[in-house]
């Protein structure tokens, strides 16, 4: 009895994993994109309360929950000029990454 006890327990261990939805990455999608005037220093960069991953002059990282404008004027504060800047796929309009790169 107790072998067929340990078999149905392994048996049921198996069919929940089986069955359980497969793990999401964390960073699958990012939420801000930027271009910089100039390649980065570092390859991860805190602004915006977020981990902006940079590799040459682009650099992406998931949501924060500062406006984009403050995300922004913060990661140029640690890597200089920004050409382009986006939110959730929308460029910010040319006034706000003048405000940015001030």
């Amino acid at each position: 009895m107790t072998r067929f006890f340990k078999l149905a327990v392994a048996a049921t261990l198996g069919l929940s994993a089986a069955a359980a939805p497969p793990l999401q990455a964390r960073d699958a999608a990012p939420f801000f994109t930027a271009e910089l005037s100039q390649p980065a220093s570092e390859s991860d960069v805190i602004a915006g309360g977020v981990v902006f991953r940079c590799e040459g002059t682009s650099c992406v990282a998931p949501r924060s929950r500062d406006r984009a404008l403050r995300v922004c004027k913060e990661l140029r504060r640690k890597v200089g000029n920004i050409d382009s800047f986006t939110a959730g796929g929308e460029p910010i309009s040319d006034k706000q990454l003048a405000r940015c790169n001030s």
